[in-house]
């Protein structure tokens, strides 16, 4: 396993609050780097204006910051492209379809 893809599994373990899905299914992660035990995420919320952007961007820095081999965590919250529902998983759709 590659260390982004270490790292995308590590976020899984983020929730939206109020969605109940996590922050990769829902697509909201736009780009993850890892060299050298420095990580950068590239990610949006599901709206500008969300209540509850401060408790998932740090929900996203202490599922990282701590982590065997991690020294750096830099998430840049981005709103272009406009996250979109098309950008979630299947599973996410099942998921919300039952909520």
């Amino acid at each position: 396993m590659g260390e982004e893809q270490r790292v995308q599994e590590w976020l899984k373990g983020v929730y939206d609050p109020e969605l109940g899905v996590n922050v990769v299914d829902l697509g909201l992660i736009y780009g993850i780097e890892a060299e050298e035990g420095e990580i950068r995420v590239r990610m949006t919320l599901t709206t500008p204006g969300c209540p509850l952007h401060d408790t998932i961007i740090g929900g996203v820095r202490r599922a990282l910051e701590g982590r065997p081999g991690v020294g750096r965590v830099q998430v840049e919250v981005v709103w272009e492209p406009r996250w979109t529902p098309e950008r979630m998983t299947p599973e996410a759709r099942e998921q919300l379809q039952s909520f």
